[in-house]
């Protein structure tokens, strides 16, 4: 599992010296063009343009003083007819598997920077396979969002929003004071679910609590339910670990009542901290719900300790929070969990096979393990190693979220790998922390962990 860490940033790759490269090339391009019109030289008037035969002169006078004609010279000679051509740029293009800003504004002769104020992206923001960047046209202003925020509760007309980078579902949910459950359902979108800046989110679809006659629910429950759907007993906030059918129980209504009411499934997934209207119970009139449910003080979720080693209580807390939440959100196979780390080390430029190590060695590529030091998901990432990881690729990651998590252990192994000495010792710091590796050395139990990594990457390769 990781730990907290100093973030460093790895130094900045120089820029490549091109100028030497630009001087070389026109001296092929002339001698090719001398030989190709050997009279071009006694007769510079008669087909060749004058700044070209005035190169040709340069040349030939340079290649007898056994000088270098100067790139600058070079490139103000040669006319545009003899230039390599440029493709068009699009107005917006399609990032591709492999793509980057920078490989994209080369290939069409475009500004890097500009392409990212374009975008409003920074350097060290990621891009994804199918996302639209804009190639002309004027920034697009990202700071409206705010200040309309607090008027977005619910229109019935539904309002949208536009993602920016950054943003979460979760993020967008409370920013305007709807549930995620609302944000998902409105938009056909799951915990799994990708967002990309510039994509239009639905985050208001009318009234998500008073439904009287709205399901298609069995015949018998529909008139009950027209008749009490007020929230009689009044509302519920959903705690960590709850349940709809536990929720209904304790309250002493149907739990097709409870559906009905709140315009819920059997399928829909429920968040700690929203809020369920509780209808009243066709004569059941809630005695108890404090009484009964307390009773059965059920086994925590993850354990309190780990290899011997007891963990803060309100650590432990925070872990079974998680691991509750992860119980009750769709999540991807492991086969696709493994398939998610593969394509996130890729794109980060990370040898698959050793993200690959990390994930099977510390999970199995279960995006469900929560550990004692509340450690989440596949690639075991701790909260604090988790906002060090975002502060590295440039937005707020969630490690519930499987890609985000893919990519918060990736980009930790990425920094590991550009800042220790070898690539044992980033393992190491994995494990154990980079500061403590190289204050302390690795300790035995961290040396079967490099083992144990190291063996899993020769398989994946």
């Amino acid at each position: 599992m990781t730990t907290s860490r100093s973030p460093k940033q790895p130094p900045k790759p120089s820029l490549p010296m091109i100028a030497a490269t630009t001087a070389a090339l026109p001296a092929v391009v002339l001698s090719s063009l001398a030989l190709a019109q050997p009279a071009a030289a006694q007769q510079p008037a008669r087909n060749i343009p004058s700044s070209l035969a005035a190169a040709m002169k340069a040349q030939a006078a340079a290649k007898a003083a056994g000088t270098v004609i100067p790139a600058a010279v070079v490139s103000t000679t040669i006319p545009a007819a003899f230039q390599p051509a440029q493709p068009a740029a699009p107005a917006e293009y399609t990032i591709a598997r492999g793509d980057t800003v920078s490989a994209i504004a080369g290939r069409f002769g475009l500004d890097t920077g500009e392409i990212l104020k374009l975008n409003n992206l920074q350097a060290n923001t990621v891009i994804y396979p199918g996302q639209k960047l804009k190639l002309s046209g004027s920034a697009a202003p990202a700071a409206p969002a705010p200040a309309a925020a607090p008027a977005a509760p619910a229109p019935a007309g539904g309002a949208t929003y536009t993602v920016k980078p950054g943003d979460t579902l979760g993020a967008i949910a409370a920013k305007h004071n709807v549930a995620l459950s609302d944000v998902f359902t409105w938009n056909n979108l799951s915990m799994r679910s990708i967002i990309y800046p510039g994509q239009k989110i639905k985050v208001g679809g009318g009234d998500s609590t008073p439904a009287p006659a709205a399901a298609p629910a069995p015949a018998p429950a529909a008139p009950a339910l027209a008749a009490t759907s007020a929230p009689a007993t009044g509302s519920y906030t959903i705690k960590a670990g709850d349940t709809l059918s536990a929720i209904a129980s304790r309250h002493g209504v149907k739990l097709s009542d409870l559906l009905s009411a709140n315009k819920l499934g059997m399928t829909s997934i429920i968040y700690p901290g929203s809020k369920l209207a509780i209808p009243d119970g066709s004569g059941q009139s809630d005695p108890q719900p404090a009484a009964a449910a307390p009773q059965p003080a059920a086994a925590p979720l993850v354990p309190s300790s780990f290899l011997g080693f007891s963990y803060p209580a309100a650590v432990v807390s925070s872990a079974n929070e998680n691991k509750a939440l992860l119980n009750a959100s769709p999540v991807p196979s492991r086969d696709e969990m493994k398939n998610i780390v593969a394509d996130t080390a890729r794109r980060m430029g990370v040898d698959p096979s050793l993200a690959l190590a990390f994930a099977f060695q510390e999970s199995g590529f279960n995006q469900r393990a929560v550990s004692p030091a509340n450690a989440i998901g596949t690639m075991q990432v701790i909260p604090s190693s988790g906002q060090w990881a975002s502060d590295l690729v440039g937005r707020k990651l969630n490690l519930l979220d499987p890609y985000d998590n893919a990519t918060a252990g990736i980009a930790i192994i990425r920094q590991l790998l550009a800042t220790s000495k070898d690539q044992d010792t980033a393992i190491a710091g994995y494990y154990q922390g980079q500061y403590s590796v190289s204050k302390y050395g690795m300790y035995d139990d961290t040396k079967a962990y490099l083992a144990a990594i190291k063996a899993h990457q020769k398989n994946f390769g």
